[in-house]
């Protein structure tokens, strides 16, 4: 009896272990059974298709907090008491502080970001942003400047706009506000945009050949940065100018050359951040955000320089260049690293925004292949989309950055949802995205996202016929 009820356990044993075994090889997921090429990819970073409301939710978000966090005041800054008056200004008064200041290079882009997104998105906030801005600083100028040329002592926020002593404290905040002025000719800034100039032109430190350089931390070194800071307003300077346009025009195309020709890394397709001039070899740090500076100048430059202006398509071929280098660098995540080549550098969102900004302009404009790029428009601004916090702050921006000649100093440099370089780039990003979904159809296809000129109502591409 215990025999057999022994072996009817064992066959008990037998038929439910084949039962399990017959069950988890039904269950189990095979190319037979599933179409495997359909499995949700576990993604970090959204991967969807965008659409003009995600992306201005985004931007007003970041709209709301700066219109509360930039104020336009001048203060007393033993009392904190409001000046009204501006007779009343005195060599004790200064700008109210808030998060950032309201006319540094990096509120020159943050500037220029909220024109794009006014005309982009025809929401008159992102102007009217500007203009209070702008007026105000005009309205208070010429008095600061009656203190200063008593006391030679006046706010430090006052002083960089009055006296400029270096390309950062000019180029940006007058290339915003020479398109401001295009815009709208009502606004009192052209005293501040002839000052800003004469400084640009004139006194700015350069090379023997004409290049802007500076004297630190080596004497007569090239930054990849003062691109952006110094040949941007020379170009839109062209178009207001009330002598020889051309002249301008081809001051911001000579410094453009000048710089690659000491700063392009052609097997990189790639720019280094620093050149010395004394140097015999060049360490070639691929610095994101200064690479973004360089292809946002190149962006500016393309957009004043008319179609047939001699060299225009030597500048387009460096650009082109520039682009397929950056592209190649994106992470997988979207996002571009600290150090363009060094993956293990941290991803930074400033550089992000600048290329997203730049690429998507270029697609906008006809330069680049919209199939080829309009994906990595895409994947970028998903990515900064995550760095935008509730409270409209910008997340994972690199702080400001001198100059180094060894990694650690590029790895390590802190990031801040302070650091005021984020700002301006992301808004002008967004706006740039917007443009380019009014006039591109990205799609899901075989589960990635692709860019097609006309909307797409199956997975067979509809084309245009060309003619």
């Amino acid at each position: 009896m215990k025999a057999n009820s022994l072996k009817l356990f064992g066959l008990i044993l037998l038929l439910t272990g084949g039962a399990t075994e017959a069950q988890e090889k039904k269950n189990v997921i095979n190319d037979s059974n599933t179409a495997l090429h359909l499995l949700q990819p576990e993604y970090k970073i959204p991967y969807r298709v965008l659409s003009v409301d995600d992306v201005k939710k985004d931007m007003d978000r970041i709209l709301h907090y700066l219109r509360n966090n930039t104020p336009t005041r001048v203060v007393d800054k033993n009392t904190g008491k409001v000046i009204t008056d501006y007779n009343k200004i005195t060599k004790d008064s200064q700008l109210e502080r808030g998060d950032f200041k309201i006319a540094s290079y990096e509120w020159g882009v943050t500037y220029s970001g909220m024109l794009s997104a006014a005309e982009a998105t025809g929401d008159e906030s992102y102007f009217k942003y500007v203009k209070d801005r702008f007026n105000f600083i005009s309205e208070i100028a010429p008095y600061f400047q009656k203190i200063y040329q008593k006391h030679k002592d006046i706010d430090p926020q006052m002083k960089q706009i009055l006296h400029p002593q270096a390309l950062d404290d000019a180029g940006a905040v007058c290339a915003a506000m020479i398109k401001a002025k295009m815009k709208d000719p009502s606004l009192k800034v052209d005293a501040l945009i002839e000052n800003y100039m004469d400084f640009i032109l004139n006194k700015e430190y350069r090379l023997a050949d004409g290049t802007f350089a500076r004297t630190r931390p080596q004497h007569n070194t090239l930054w990849l940065d003062d691109m952006f800071m110094g040949i941007p307003p020379i170009a839109w300077y062209s178009n207001i100018a009330n002598d020889d346009k051309k002249k301008y025009q081809a001051e911001a195309l000579k410094q453009v050359f000048q710089f690659a020709e000491r700063m392009w890394v052609p097997e990189k397709k790639l720019f280094r951040h620093g050149w010395v001039e004394e140097m015999e070899d060049h360490p070639s740090f691929h610095w994101g955000r200064a690479n973004g500076w360089a292809l946002l100048t190149m962006c500016e430059v393309l957009d004043v320089l008319p179609e047939n202006y001699p060299q225009r398509d030597k500048l387009m071929n460096l650009f082109k260049e520039h682009v397929r280098g950056i592209a190649a660098c994106q992470s997988g995540e979207g996002f571009w690293h600290q150090l363009l080549d060094r993956n293990d550098s941290y991803l930074e969102t400033s550089a992000t925004a600048i290329y997203v900004y730049c690429f998507a302009h270029a697609i906008n404009k006809g330069w680049i292949d919209a199939i080829a790029y309009g994906p990595v428009v895409q994947l970028g601004w998903n990515a900064i989309s995550t760095k935008i916090n509730e409270k409209g702050q910008i997340e994972g921006t690199c702080v400001g950055t001198g100059m180094g000649f060894d990694p650690a100093f590029y790895y390590y440099r802190p990031i801040n949802v302070y650091a005021a370089h984020g700002y301006g780039p992301v808004i002008w990003a967004g706006a740039e995205v917007i443009n380019l979904l009014k006039q591109q159809h990205p799609k899901m296809n075989d589960s990635a996202v692709q860019y097609y000129k006309i909307e797409q109502t199956t997975n067979e591409p509809i084309f245009h016929v060309k003619n």
